[in-house]
């Protein structure tokens, strides 16, 4: 997928617009973080480019969408359920095949959690069940990257973790983040978002983080 141009990006909650209409032109390579106060219109930004592009992008909504019954495994697992055909996904279900088991553990591995993978995810913390959303989306392995907040319940190290994954592992991404040194350290592009329309859109080499807090 050789990036993408999304024009007209429009959308409204009780017939008052929050977003838009905007255009975004996003192309390979660009590590996009999206930046701005709460309420500004990012998560409603992301959702609006994931139905866009859905089967091309691997997605972290902000709300994880998590099973909470189902073991670890099987969230993760979820990334790719629409690849593989009914009968597959309903013995995976039961008794998971061995490269399934195999690629999972290894995402839980470099997420630094693989002893959860049978766990109910019901009995993780925020933070580990932000790391299963996270792990869903690598093992799907789509050509972009599209998360709200994907660190919000992380402490430092594990947030610097897993921003060096989600930059090593996805050519093309949008993430939201509250955090704008994270944003400048991961991203080489920045997008600010204030009342719906697009505020700031900048090189991150171009900017530092009072550049940034104006949005604020």
């Amino acid at each position: 997928m050789a990036g993408f141009d999304l024009t007209g990006l429009t959308a409204s909650f009780g017939g008052e617009r929050v977003i838009g209409p905007l255009t975004l032109q996003i192309k390979t390579g660009e590590r996009i973080g999206l930046v701005g106060k709460s309420g500004a219109g990012k998560s409603t930004l992301i959702r609006l480019i994931h139905e866009r592009v859905n089967r091309e992008s691997s997605l972290v909504p902000q709300e994880l969408g998590l099973v909470n019954a189902l073991p670890v495994f099987h969230n993760v697992f979820m990334g790719q359920l629409d690849r593989h055909s009914t009968w597959y996904n309903t013995v995976t279900l039961v008794r998971p095949f061995k490269q399934d088991r195999s690629e999972v553990r290894a995402l839980l591995d470099a997420l630094r959690m693989s002893e959860k993978l049978w766990i109910p995810t019901a009995s993780l913390s925020g933070g580990q069940r932000q790391r299963v959303a996270i792990a869903r989306a690598l093992y799907r392995n789509a050509p972009v990257l599209l998360a709200d907040e994907p660190i919000s319940a992380l402490d430092g190290p594990m947030a610097h973790l897993v921003m060096e994954l989600l930059r090593d592992r996805f050519q093309t991404s949008v993430i939201a983040l509250h955090d704008v040194d994270m944003a400048l350290a991961y991203c080489n592009r920045i997008i600010g978002i204030q009342d719906g329309q697009v505020a700031l859109d900048e090189p991150s080499e171009r900017l530092a983080a009072p550049d940034i807090m104006s949005l604020y």
